[in-house]
């Protein structure tokens, strides 16, 4: 079963049975970077008063208060960790930094447990902070365990150019790699090799025709137990590379050069056609970020290439490996995970976040009805109302958890993008998009109601449609709350109606949370031309 969460990341670490401990094979996170402003996921804009079309998912969790707690909690579980962190607190270094590194430093840390003694991590960050974080990583995993800072070329540029600078360009990110143990997972990838170095050191030609080179097979440092005779020729000061059971292999398949004089060296023979590419080092310059005309783009800020998460976890995990990605942002590790068929873990704290990426990894097999149901029965989705009952609880709960209640009707079983006013929000809770066409558009509001309810609450919602001159409303609530005269008075409202539709469709519908948990959504003229909030991942 593989695992989508809606929270913070802490408390799946902390507190889910699923996520057990030395479970995991490979951690990829991409946190947010501390560069003062919120990580947002950033959706279609629509020209409306009041209405930002984004949802700011980090402040609350990377703020300068609940670090000193955090910071508490690792001084019961790692003192050499506190020791650095309190010593940096005490620094004059922005609060800003502390928090941030504090919140990380707690979360490498139960990620560290969560992964096998086999199990990988990869941290992608940039230059503001990949320094601290190098160190908080050397003392989690013990600075044995750093395996590569891998340099990933995002971009090509030419400098700041747009006003004066006093700095070089950036176009990098960096991206540290560890292990849990010393034996790990690796299977080496390749890139293709430079035409010249091939020309040059492949100069040899068999009765074949077969292109080759001669190759070195002394071993690099003393290995005694390589040093043996074959066949009449004395081995290297050092030893052998190879094993002799390998070089009687070797020469049954001819892949040896023996020379003439037995006082030279055996030597290998490496065929041009079985060159797989150069062994990919540590500078990734093959990937450039996501462009404005990517078929992969989904208009998340900070979205990563496939490609990027292809190399990591065909690296670092087999099939049937478990990947966790514990800040998913638009979900491209999750994704690709899904495709290399590995097992998954996503996490993040932003319902359009969740929503995004359970489309994502559902998108590419819409149509293909068996492959469809196969990975979404696959799939369970933790952290939001599976029945009326707890949808109720949710809904009937604190202020805070009223506001969670509207969101994941609107953002997650609609869809849509939630009103970011929570108080004096013009009569609506939410909207979708309705286009006519490729250029012209409609709004569809939607009010989420979970208290007692009158057809007065209907009369209102009608204004609040005319007013904001909205093609449709959408008027959720609990099917008890729905009386005779609120659906009269919602048919009263009449129809949308546009010329080319051979349907008409109601202009307020009344659409009950039972409903949306079996599946009833809006109705509309045509799917294909309703609600591109949820941008799709290329097939």
């Amino acid at each position: 079963m593989n695992h989508l969460y809606y929270g913070d990341c802490l408390d799946v670490l902390q507190n889910s049975a699923e996520v057990a401990d030395e479970s995991i094979d490979l951690v990829y996170i991409d946190p947010p970077f501390n560069s003062k402003r919120n990580y947002n996921v950033l959706f279609e804009s629509i020209d409306m008063t009041d209405t930002k079309a984004q949802k700011e998912a980090f402040a609350d969790t990377w703020s300068n208060i609940k670090y000193i707690d955090q910071l508490d909690t690792i001084h019961g579980m790692q003192l050499g960790l506190w020791r650095f962190l309190d010593s940096i607190n005490r620094a004059p270094i922005a609060k800003s930094y502390v928090a941030y590194l504090t919140t990380m430093a707690l979360r490498i840390s139960l990620i560290h447990r969560k992964l096998k003694s086999t199990g990988s991590f990869y941290l992608h960050c940039d230059q503001t902070m990949s320094h601290y974080l190098k160190i908080v990583c050397d003392l989690v995993f013990g600075e044995k365990s750093f395996r590569n800072e891998i340099i990933w070329k995002r971009k090509t540029g030419r400098g700041e150019t747009q006003h004066k600078s006093f700095r070089y360009g950036i176009c990098t990110d960096t991206i540290l790699f560890y292990t849990k143990g010393d034996k790990c997972t690796f299977n080496t990838q390749f890139g293709e090799s430079n035409e010249e170095y091939l020309t040059t050191s492949f100069n040899h030609v068999d009765s074949f025709g077969r292109r080759y080179m001669i190759d070195n097979l002394a071993s690099p440092s003393l290995r005694p137990n390589l040093i043996y005779e074959y066949k009449g020729y004395k081995p290297p000061a050092k030893g052998w590379a190879i094993s002799k059971e390998t070089m009687e292999k070797w020469d049954a398949e001819g892949k040896l050069h023996f020379p003439d004089n037995k006082g030279g060296r055996i030597r290998r023979i490496r065929y041009l056609d079985e060159v797989k590419g150069h062994p990919i080092q540590n500078l990734w310059d093959e990937f450039p970020a996501i462009g404005s005309q990517s078929k992969e783009r989904l208009h998340y800020q900070t979205q990563k290439p496939e490609a990027l998460l292809e190399r990591i976890i065909g690296t670092s995990s087999n099939e049937g490996d478990l990947v966790a990605d514990f800040f998913c942002g638009c979900g491209t590790a999750v994704a690709v995970a899904e495709r290399l068929k590995r097992r998954w873990i996503g996490v993040d704290i932003s319902h359009l976040a969740v929503r995004l990426i359970y489309n994502r990894v559902l998108d590419p097999y819409r149509g293909k009805n068996g492959r469809m149901k196969e990975i979404k029965d696959n799939i369970e989705i933790t952290g939001f109302p599976r029945d009326v009952a707890s949808a109720r609880e949710l809904a009937e709960g604190t202020k805070k958890g009223r506001i969670k209640f509207q969101d994941w009707v609107i953002e997650f079983m609609m869809d849509g993008v939630s009103n970011p006013k929570k108080v004096g929000d013009g009569g609506y809770d939410g909207y979708l998009s309705l286009y006519r066409d490729e250029k012209v558009r409609d709004i569809v509001l939607i009010e989420v109601k979970s208290g007692s309810l009158t057809v007065k609450n209907i009369r209102e919602f009608v204004h609040v449609i005319d007013h904001e001159k909205a093609a449709i409303g959408v008027f959720v609530c609990f099917a008890d709350q729905v009386t005779k005269p609120m659906r009269t008075e919602a048919q009263q409202a009449g129809y949308y109606d546009y010329e080319g539709f051979k349907t008409q469709f109601p202009r307020i519908q009344i659409l009950t949370v039972e409903e949306l948990l079996e599946g009833k959504t809006v109705s509309h003229p045509n799917p294909a031309m309703f609600n591109v909030t949820f941008k799709k991942a290329y097939k």
